[in-house]
């Protein structure tokens, strides 16, 4: 069984905008059901669920109730931080049998296509932890604090940059292995995760995490000028 979990719990304070940016309609229809609209058409997804932040949960409830969409079956809490909303999609599905899949997508890339799901999809058959990303076309450039001088940056070590991917969405993952690494990672006092590969690489380094080509289209909005 393959559930997309649909993390929308931020506010989008970013965007200067008077609701979070998966209500912000493009074109006549929203963010958040653009993001939905895409796995519901994946004939490989089974199951949707959205990790709203508490404050709009009803306002979630009255979309799903103007859209026909037949896999969406939950609309969770979030937490303050991303991972927290992450630990609430897991404990959903805890009861699940061990050969569910979760795949964890970012409400912000609305674009995402049916390939990109497909082939996720595909790669979870084989695989326990499946990427998706693109390579980096920019130089990227590893950079420290200067707290003597103003505050400044300065650059420590520029990576190869063949060896450089950006990250997309979905991360997908067997449920098991994303409960283990959370259950690992919730005993480390220092415990920070920008994304759940990070979380599967750090406690679980054993995982090899498969990566699957993204495409330029799944970017991710972040600021106003992304939404043009």
């Amino acid at each position: 069984m393959n559930i997309a979990i649909i993390l929308a719990g931020g506010t989008g304070s970013r965007m200067g905008a008077d609701k979070p940016k998966q209500f912000i309609e493009v074109d006549g229809r929203s963010v958040i059901e653009r993001c939905i609209d895409a796995f519901e058409a994946a004939p490989g997804i089974d199951e949707i669920a959205v990790v709203m932040h508490p404050q709009w949960t009803a306002l979630m409830h009255k979309v799903a109730e103007h859209n026909t969409w037949k896999k969406l079956k939950k609309i969770l809490e979030g937490g303050s931080e991303r991972y927290m909303s992450s630990l609430n999609a897991i404990a959903a599905y805890i009861d699940y049998p061990d050969d569910t899949n979760l795949l964890l997508h970012d409400a912000a890339r609305p674009w995402v296509s049916q390939e990109v799901i497909a082939r996720t999809v595909q790669a979870l058959t084989h695989h326990e932890a499946v990427a998706v990303g693109i390579p980096s076309t920019d130089t990227v450039w590893e950079v420290r604090q200067d707290f003597d001088k103003q505050l400044s940056k300065f650059i420590v070590r520029i990576p190869e940059r063949s060896t450089m991917w950006r990250a997309q969405t979905p991360q997908a993952f067997r449920l098991p292995l994303i409960r283990d690494a959370y259950q690992h990672a919730l005993q480390d006092p220092q415990f920070h995760a920008t994304d759940d590969c990070g979380v599967v690489r750090n406690y679980l380094p054993g995982t090899k995490i498969i990566i699957v080509p993204g495409e330029e289209q799944n970017r991710k909005i972040t600021f106003k000028e992304d939404l043009l």
